[in-house]
């Protein structure tokens, strides 16, 4: 029997590096000095994952996050996107692929205009790349998402967290992207919104065939959302395995204390179990 060929991963990341200048370091003549964040990271993201970035406070995973959909430029490495280097890659030369990764930000209000209705939120950057039967689009993504459609009309201070993350979200499938990068878009949620929007990534990466990252600080959220886990600390990677494995066996003492340290309740509590 003939295997299957394996598709090529839709990212592939090299001995990445970013470092920032150090202005407290800087003399009064000479370029200030860098400051190491990502310590030449390499691992990969397969087509369909769905990858959990974790670590403690100043661990990078936000910033590993940001270059992933090019908000910052790496300083080294490479950094290949469905087998294009886009690490070096100018604004013009990076506008044509920014619809195809988007990013969804771990505080609603801060990421939606105040002063634009939701159907316009979600429409700006449509008609930025060019779309077209943008209202339509704006509906379904409204669809998607589980929000009426006569939400278009709303504001994002007339909505709760809830309802303004999944705004966010609608705003990036709309762009139908094939990777998300979504940075702590539960930790401000109560519990019943939580579930909710897992729940609705879940049906969104299954039903859109997305790739998704993310980056989070509960493990109970990672365990039971993503495929696999990468651990970062102090910019480096300490581990990167499967779920089920690196909560079975850890293979740190600091992915052991991350697990100790937080309250992990049954990945099956109805807290988070739409069944």
């Amino acid at each position: 029997m003939v295997e299957a060929v394996k598709p090529p991963p839709l990212y592939q990341v090299s001995d990445l590096r970013l470092s920032f200048p150090d202005m407290a370091r800087k003399s009064l003549f000479g370029a200030a000095p860098g400051i190491e964040v990502l310590h030449g990271l390499s691992f990969d993201i397969a087509r369909g994952e769905v990858l959990g970035i974790v670590g403690g406070s100043g661990s990078g995973k936000t910033t590993l996050g940001r270059v992933l959909v090019r908000l910052l430029q790496p300083t080294g490495g490479q950094l290949k996107f469905d087998g294009q280097e886009i690490g070096a890659l100018d604004e013009a030369a990076l506008r044509p692929l920014r619809r195809r990764f988007q990013m969804i930000f771990q505080d609603p209000m801060s990421s939606l205009n105040p002063r634009r209705r939701v159907g316009s939120i979600i429409a700006a950057p449509l008609k930025l790349h060019g779309f077209d039967a943008v209202s339509r689009r704006v509906d379904e993504a409204l669809d998607h998402v589980g929000l009426p459609r006569a939400f278009r009309h709303r504001y994002p201070h007339e909505l709760s967290g809830g309802q303004r993350q999944r705004v966010g979200i609608a705003r990036a499938i709309a762009m139908q992207p094939e990777f998300i990068l979504a940075d702590e878009i539960v930790s401000g949620l109560d519990v019943s919104s939580q579930a909710t929007v897992l729940a609705l990534l879940e049906d969104l990466v299954r039903d859109l065939g997305l790739t998704l990252a993310f980056i989070s600080h509960d493990l109970s959220v990672i365990r039971r959302l993503c495929s696999h886990i990468m651990v970062l600390e102090s910019g480096r990677i300490v581990e990167h395995r499967p779920t089920d494995a690196l909560f079975d066996s850890p293979q740190s003492d600091y992915t052991r204390t991350l697990i100790d340290a937080i309250p992990l309740p049954d990945v099956d509590a109805d807290w988070i179990n739409r069944d």
